[in-house]
């Protein structure tokens, strides 16, 4: 597979196939985004374990069907140090070299309160450094731009970002934004500190302009009225959206890439073809698709 040559690297998020799905569809954009070459490609891990086995074995056939560097993704949300020890095993059993380890959402979902399970980790940083005694498994961890929704400042983010670097974590990959102008004034932050993380902004392409903005706001995520605008009334017109998102995505890349920034994790919400049109625009897979 050719290596992109324009200095732009890119990562993807996908959630393993839902039970009783064939799975299909899931492979059909694996085998698409494949053609992109990205740095590595990540699943997704349901809260208390829920998505286990099905993280388990999507990634392992991801390792062992295609070129694609799996990781895969893990948290502590109510789950005892035992259970999720248990998991990180069998992640390098089954092969897994990298881990994105993430505290992960309260039960009632964002907003909530997070209460850490009696015998479990407390925090993500915490598990860092649990994976880190059980096995050297490359592993990222997420950063919060805008303030994660329960800190009292971007202080205390930064503070807990540097005690996940402290004890292994290697790149810090972003919650989605649309404010470019936070994600720089966080980046300046996060190297004023003096913290060596590799930090990846996350971008959302967006499929739901209405479900995106209610997400938003319930994790701190800012829309510029602009964009908003861009947006309106689109949401029975998926066509016209799906342009919009390629558009909107790729001219965020671009921005980012004119203050250095040159690697990308997309939160592709297992959709290949508005992701694939995003990564064409950008130059990505054209040497593989000729």
């Amino acid at each position: 597979m050719t290596e992109p040559t324009n200095g732009l690297a890119v990562s993807f998020e996908f959630f393993p196939p839902k039970p009783g799905e064939s799975g299909d569809g899931f492979w059909r954009t694996i085998r698409k985004l494949e053609t992109v070459a990205p740095r590595f490609v990540s699943v997704t891990y349901g809260a208390g374990g829920t998505t286990r086995e099905r993280t388990i074995d999507t990634v392992r056939r991801i390792r062992d069907e295609t070129t694609l560097a799996p990781a895969a993704h893990l948290t502590c949300v109510g789950a005892s140090r035992a259970e999720v020890d248990a998991v990180v095993r069998d992640y390098w059993s089954a092969g897994v070299r990298h881990i994105v380890a993430l505290r992960g959402d309260p039960p009632g979902g964002v907003g909530g309160r997070f209460t850490p399970h009696p015998e479990g980790y407390r925090n993500a940083a915490d598990l860092v450094r649990g994976i880190r005694e059980i096995a050297p498994f490359e592993i990222s961890v997420a950063a919060y731009p805008e303030r994660h929704p329960e800190s009292v400042s971007i202080e205390e983010d930064l503070a807990f970002m540097a005690d996940k670097a402290e004890h292994g974590a290697g790149r810090a990959i972003s919650q989605f934004f649309f404010n470019t102008a936070a994600f720089l004034r966080f980046r300046d932050r996060v190297f004023a500190r003096g913290i060596d993380i590799e930090l990846v902004p996350g971008i959302l392409p967006v499929t739901n302009f209405a479900r995106v903005r209610e997400f938003a706001f319930k994790c701190g995520a800012t829309i510029p009225k602009a964009m908003a605008a861009r947006f309106e009334g689109l949401d029975e017109d998926p066509e016209t959206r799906n342009l919009v998102a390629a558009v909107v995505a790729a001219n965020q890349v671009t921005e980012l890439r004119r203050e250095g920034v040159n690697s990308f994790h997309f939160y592709t919400l297992n959709r290949a073809d508005l992701v694939y049109a995003i990564c064409r625009t950008l130059d990505l897979g054209l040497a593989a698709a000729a």
